[in-house]
């Protein structure tokens, strides 16, 4: 076959295994991920339960090897520990939060006021300015006045939406929590049977070689959910001492609303930060404006320098692939991509490593 047949084959051959990735990557993939979302959300407390037993494997294993008491009554004592500590932290943590927003309500009419005082004055310096202003520039003045009144309407509706929706899902989420407290318990209680069964159903090398491949996916995922625990555990401490530090009123209200605002990467702590800095400098205080600003460039910065470095050091990757594939992620299919992105590396090279060491 003369040479340049070949080539333009080769060319053929490399265009339509880019156009087919590109298919899949734009078409099948988005597909799949809705239909995998759908089905984690219908299995979602038997995969909290995985997760709380992962987890909870380690002080299961102490407890048996050290204490010297059955898996049965040391899944029971780990579960008593793990759980009843969650429980304690969150307890203190809504006592204290019940406190500062009793004090913040109670000043909610005097706040009031002066924010009324404030727009009025401003509304006085306003008109006086806008009477000298030409009409089509008051036009337009009032025009985008009227589109910000109409976005702030907008947000305010859907934030009531969102609310009345977390409270309509208060008694999904116990039955949840409930189910996978039970499910956490048998679980880890026989994990060890349920391994031998599922070896059993699956031939050989396939069950095997499945179960690892499992394993290190969960694994991955969670020490995934474990860095980005510790990034955001990393901003919420920084906002709240900071924010101590600078006597800001209801810092550990306003510190964990960073850290929950953290958790979603379109919001972060910015949609804290940067409103309340510009409206200390439209205010007059200037230097809480200054502090608010220099703080959350602190957060910003501490969290930018570290998130490669902590992701990578518990999935086990090279920051730079950690990089990689949290950018090809988020290109593709959006800000799940930053999770998925990582953890479907871990399981491609947890499936290679698998194959490999099955053939050999």
């Amino acid at each position: 076959m003369p040479r340049t047949v070949t080539n333009i084959l080769y060319v053929l051959a490399g265009t339509v295994t880019l156009l087919a990735l590109y298919l899949a990557v734009k078409y099948v993939l988005p597909e799949l991920l809705t239909w995998l979302l759908y089905l984690m959300t219908i299995l979602s407390p038997f995969l909290l339960a995985v997760i709380f037993s992962i987890f909870m494997e380690p002080l299961v294993v102490f407890f048996g090897r050290y204490g010297r008491v059955s898996r049965t009554m040391a899944v029971a004592i780990t579960m008593l520990l793990f759980f009843g500590s969650i429980i304690s932290i969150l307890t203190l943590v809504v006592l204290r939060l019940v406190k500062e927003l009793s004090d913040l309500y109670l000043t909610l009419p005097q706040r009031a006021a002066e924010t009324q005082q404030f727009i009025d004055l401003w509304v006085k310096k306003g008109i006086l300015f806008y009477g000298t202003l030409p009409k089509s520039v008051t036009d337009n003045l009032q025009s985008s006045l009227n589109n910000l009144t109409g976005i702030i309407q907008h947000w305010t509706g859907e934030l009531l939406s969102i609310l009345l929706n977390i409270l309509s899902g208060v008694p999904s989420v116990i039955m949840v929590i409930l189910v996978s407290l039970v499910a956490t318990y048998f679980l880890s209680k026989d994990r060890e049977k349920v391994a031998r069964l599922w070896l059993k159903i699956v031939p050989p090398p396939w069950g095997m070689r499945i179960l690892e491949v499992s394993n290190q996916v969960a694994a991955a995922f969670l020490s995934y959910v474990r860095a980005q625990l510790i990034l955001v555990s990393i901003s919420t401490l920084l906002s709240i001492i900071g924010l101590y530090m600078i006597g800001a009123k209801y810092a550990l209200t306003v510190g964990l609303l960073v850290g929950f605002l953290d958790m979603i990467p379109i919001l972060g702590p910015g949609t804290i930060y940067i409103p309340w800095a510009i409206w200390s400098f439209i205010t007059g205080q200037v230097l809480l404006g200054v502090q608010i600003t220099v703080l959350y460039l602190l957060v910003m910065v501490i969290r930018a320098l570290l998130e490669a470095k902590v992701v990578a050091a518990n999935l086990g990757l090279h920051p730079l692939a950690v990089l990689v594939a949290m950018f090809v992620g988020l290109k593709t299919i959006g800000v799940v991509g930053l999770i998925v992105g990582p953890v479907l590396v871990i399981a491609i090279l947890a499936a290679v490593n698998s194959i490999s060491s099955v053939n050999k």
